[in-house]
């Protein structure tokens, strides 16, 4: 039965700051990570392509799963948020790479971000807890 919302991960930090954010929050079944920017070594990373940058944020978005028990199999929406229009193509055909069974539902926007960063994903999971399958 669901008690009350689990912080997942260790807090996010960029350039020795630690945000005033989760990484994610397992609540009853459902696990809702913060939006990803690409990273290296907890430093934004504002350069590299769109296909470098969107691997990053997929491997972090998948390791953040595994704390939360989960896999990419697991992920039920991602919203994406991208720079430039000109990048969807390069985001779609690596997202695929990474979702190439049953996607999940997903939302795309062209936005400026609050980072120099080409692309934002953020993804919800479904996981009954106590499911090992």
């Amino acid at each position: 039965m669901f008690k009350k919302k689990q912080v997942i991960g260790d807090p996010l930090k960029i350039n020795g700051r630690t945000l005033s954010l989760s990484r994610a929050i397992r609540a009853g079944d459902f696990v809702f990570l913060t939006g990803q920017i690409p990273m290296r070594d907890g430093v934004p990373m504002t350069n590299g392509t769109i296909q470098e940058q969107t691997r990053a944020v997929l491997d972090d978005i998948t390791a953040t799963l595994s704390q939360a028990e989960c896999t990419r199999d697991d992920v039920v929406k991602a919203m994406v948020w991208l720079r430039e229009r000109a990048d969807f193509p390069g985001f779609n055909e690596v997202y695929g790479e990474y979702f190439p069974l049953e996607p999940p539902t997903r939302s795309a926007v062209v936005s400026d971000l609050l980072v120099d960063a080409r692309v934002e994903v953020e993804v919800m999971a479904y996981r009954p807890l106590g499911d090992t399958t």
